[in-house]
């Protein structure tokens, strides 16, 4: 079924907003993209970390022949280009065994407190019709934790080749799959957040085997953190989608391939 908007020669204005954030006690540069269309509805909120990548995947182009197809609805994106990965992005009041993601719980608190209102007065637009976060292999870990501690904003998270490797204690051969800070986050949470999630992770992502089974790390964390949303009582396909693209790599090129498989999964008829 094809979406109803009018469709004439689309076009995608790239904008900058920079966040002079208090918070975070530095400026965050983000790139808007707006599509130019004749849109009657409301438009969605993509807010997407790691946002400095989006220019080598093309993705306004990503968009354009999306919207030319009229395979999503309109979508307003924000990405938000990184600043100290390795301090900001994490898990909330949670840092790695290296004192890794320390600020992640500023992070969280600079998306919603200043972010979203920088760019209601940047857009004029007070309310978006969704809210939906993303994330790039750290920023993947942090798109999680910011939409699990506010799904009363957002409803969709998305996961590009997401760090669920982060961990409390370093792993050992005895026990190398503990400690694992998302899946601990999921587990001893209270009640269930309204959120819908989708996953991507990639064959090729490393090589790295901790509890030698056969499978990549990044996909056995990927597909155990999955397993801890089904304990909550989340649904395959309903609730969670989970890609596993063969030959998929940890980079750019990859996850702009998949961009459009996302990008029709959060915003689709």
């Amino acid at each position: 079924m094809l979406l109803d908007f009018a469709i004439t020669d689309v076009s995608i204005r790239a904008d900058e907003l920079t966040v002079k954030s208090v918070i975070l006690e530095r400026e965050v540069t983000c790139v808007i993209y707006l599509p130019e269309m004749d849109v009657t509805e409301p438009l969605h909120l993509l807010l997407i970390n790691d946002g400095q990548d989006l220019e080598a995947m093309q993705y306004d182009q990503i968009l354009q022949h999306l919207y030319q197809k009229k395979q999503i609805r309109p979508v307003l994106t924000v990405g938000i280009k990184a600043g100290d990965r390795l301090k900001e992005f994490g898990v909330s009041g949670k840092p790695d065994f290296k004192g890794r993601g320390g600020n992640a719980q500023q992070y969280r608190q600079f998306i919603v407190e200043e972010l979203l209102p920088a760019i209601y007065d940047k857009t004029n637009i007070s309310d978006f019709s969704s809210y939906t976060i993303a994330g790039f292999s750290l920023g993947a870990l942090s798109a999680l934790d910011v939409a699990w501690h506010h799904a009363d904003i957002f409803s969709k998270v998305g996961a590009f080749s997401g760090s669920f490797w982060w961990r409390s204690k370093d792993s050992t051969k005895g026990d190398p799959d503990s400690n694992r800070i998302a899946h601990k986050l999921v587990s001893e949470t209270a009640g269930k957040p309204e959120l819908k999630f989708w996953f991507e992770a990639g064959t090729q992502d490393e090589k790295s085997d901790r509890n030698q089974n056969g499978i990549i790390d990044s996909i056995d964390d990927t597909t155990a953190l999955i397993y801890e949303l089904y304990q909550k009582g989340y649904q395959k396909n309903e609730d969670i989608t989970y890609v596993e693209l063969i030959g998929g790599r940890h980079d750019v090129p990859t996850w702009g391939r998949m961009m459009p498989d996302f990008l029709r999964w959060a915003f689709g008829n």
